[in-house]
């Protein structure tokens, strides 16, 4: 099987970025304890509430998710090429 990298970096940009508009759904929605409680919760307990801001700005909002739209499709594309390469390399062992 192979995974097609512009496909795969897709499927991982849209998904970063559906959940990525979550966060900011629960940031809006949420008051700044519960922001802090579930924050905290996702890294282990680490106290985040010195460094948490419960109000974002909208350039903020766009430009957080347009990072990690981009990020996110270049480390899909990057799994699909490895696992390809992975992939190949096996058959020629075989």
């Amino acid at each position: 099987m192979t995974l097609h990298p512009k496909r795969l970096g897709l499927a991982f940009a849209v998904s970063a970025g559906v959940f990525y508009l979550g966060c900011v759904l629960v940031m809006a929605l949420a008051g700044p304890a519960a922001l802090v409680g579930f924050f905290n919760g996702l890294f282990h307990g680490v106290d985040l509430a010195p460094i948490m801001r419960d109000k974002v700005g909208l350039w903020t909002t766009v430009t957080g998710l347009i990072n990690t739209f981009i990020l996110s499709w270049l480390f899909g594309a990057l799994v699909a090429v490895v696992y390809n390469l992975a992939a190949g390399s096996s058959k020629k062992g075989n």
